[in-house]
């Protein structure tokens, strides 16, 4: 598994490009506000200073995900983030006032003139910051010219990382051993290990990357104890491409250097899985309160079908392996379970009802009730049988890690083609390859996507 690494940018030329510029924005577009309230009114009311606090609040999440004051943007492509930014903000408020029965409050000349005047003013503080940010950063460059000690993916693949990063300019690759033959457009090989110290003199460099293997520890170790004297950074990046990574991150426990190789995103970021929890619970009471025509329908379908309950409920894993009953619609005649077997094309146990519920997936629509409970969510790794999971964790690697992350209606494995029966433990591989990935890059956004997606794989053929 490729190693990701994560380079905080959070700070340094980024906080200033960000927080500075988003500083002075506000500060003009709250004064803006003022002056026009005053000028309209003769003071400055007390809805129209909630205004400006809310403002200031909204502009942060929108300007981040709009990505306002991104170093790399031409100022035509700042301008474009800048507008969009401003136009999520001034709908947040908009939204705000009509819920709040507020919107009669305020004058709509103030606020047209606010939003057109206040983005001109934002473009205009915008141009000489943007211009000033791209200077600094030119005579920053020349200070963080850097080399990576090694060859091998690792060495590569960083290379490729800090390509995207102009002030860290990437003169080449110091060879561990025999030079090696990299393909066309790969960073150059400048020279070998044994000449290192040599190599930084005459490339005047200023960060060094090490990319060695584990196993070259003892090298490692020689290697940064000669180069304590060479006034240069230096920044040793683990070869981990042996391991099965999850979620994994570098943090500091207080003043210790921690690698976090195998983490749950529900405890590493606990502040997002809450608003992953909310945000699901509502759209699943939503979607129950909308649905609950087609839920009756269904279940009084199923009952007069076929002789036994309406709902099927079985064991499956969780999260952090915990045993659950999941709710499905039942579309199976009423069989011995003792072992449990997947649902094959043309199975003799579903039901006429059944077929057109599991081949339209609407048997699935009680695990809404699963998500209020807290038990699964709406996007996540689908729950598989206990039985199945047993008889996979010792044929899959890494099979039971994908019960980090609370199970889900669906999934990225679902959107992807990995529906039905999984009767080959290449498909079930790639299943969980598919699991894990969705771990590794969990966001509200991916969500979202996945939800949106979903409905249009409900008709796979491999449904069954």
């Amino acid at each position: 598994m490729d190693l990701s690494l994560r380079i905080n940018r959070n700070t340094g030329l980024k906080g200033l490009t960000f927080w500075g510029q988003w500083a002075l924005a506000q500060g003009f577009v709250v004064s803006l506000l003022f002056v026009l309230a005053e000028q309209e009114t003769g003071k400055v009311e007390f809805y129209y200073r909630m205004c400006a606090t809310l403002a200031v609040l909204a502009s942060v999440p929108a300007y981040t995900f709009s990505g306002v004051y991104r170093k790399r943007d031409n100022y035509l492509t700042g301008l474009g983030r800048l507008f969009v930014g401003w136009s999520m903000t001034m709908a947040a408020l908009a939204f705000i006032a009509i819920i709040c029965k507020a919107d009669g409050l305020f004058s709509g000349q103030v606020i047209m003139g606010w939003a057109v005047y206040g983005f001109l003013g934002q473009a205009l503080l915008y141009a000489p910051l943007h211009a000033f940010s791209k200077y600094y950063q030119r005579s920053r460059k020349s200070e963080h010219r850097t080399l990576i000690v090694g060859t091998g993916d690792l060495a590569l693949g960083l290379a490729k990382k800090l390509s995207h990063l102009e002030n860290l300019p990437l003169v080449g690759l110091v060879s561990n051993g025999a030079l090696p033959d990299l393909e066309p457009g790969a960073p150059r090989v400048v020279g070998a290990q044994e000449a290192l110290l040599d190599l930084i003199k005459a490339h005047d460099i200023r960060r060094l990357y090490i990319t060695l293997p584990l196993s070259e520890a003892a090298k490692i170790e020689a290697m940064y104890v000669d180069l304590l004297d060479a006034n240069v950074d230096v920044v040793w990046v683990p070869d981990l491409n042996s391991l099965t990574l999850l979620n994994h991150s570098v943090k500091v426990v207080d003043g210790l250097p921690a690698i976090y190789l195998n983490e749950s995103p529900l405890t590493s970021r606990p502040t997002a899985a809450l608003s992953k929890s909310l945000m699901e619970k509502s759209v699943a009471l939503l979607a129950i309160i909308l649905l609950s025509p087609v839920l009756l329908i269904i279940a009084l379908a199923v009952k007069f079908n076929s002789p036994g309950p309406v709902f099927f409920k079985q064991d499956r894993h969780g999260w952090n392996g915990k045993v659950i009953q999941v709710w499905k619609f039942r579309s199976m005649r009423v069989h011995d379970d003792k072992e449990v077997k997947q649902a094959s094309r043309n199975d003799s146990r579903i039901t006429a009802v059944g077929r057109f519920i599991r081949r339209t997936s609407l048997d699935e629509l009680p695990q809404l009730f699963n998500v209020l409970q807290g038990h699964m969510a709406l996007v996540g790794p689908r729950p598989h049988a206990v039985a199945h999971n047993n008889y996979y964790s010792g044929k899959i690697l890494a099979y039971m890690a994908r019960h980090r992350i609370k199970p889900g209606i669906t999934g990225l494995a679902q959107i992807n083609g990995c529906r039905g029966e999984t009767d080959t433990l290449d498909k079930m591989q790639k299943r969980v390859e598919i699991d894990l990935k969705y771990i590794n890059n969990w966001s509200l956004w991916l969500d979202l996507k996945i939800l949106v997606k979903t409905p249009f794989t409900l008709l796979s053929k491999d449904i069954y």
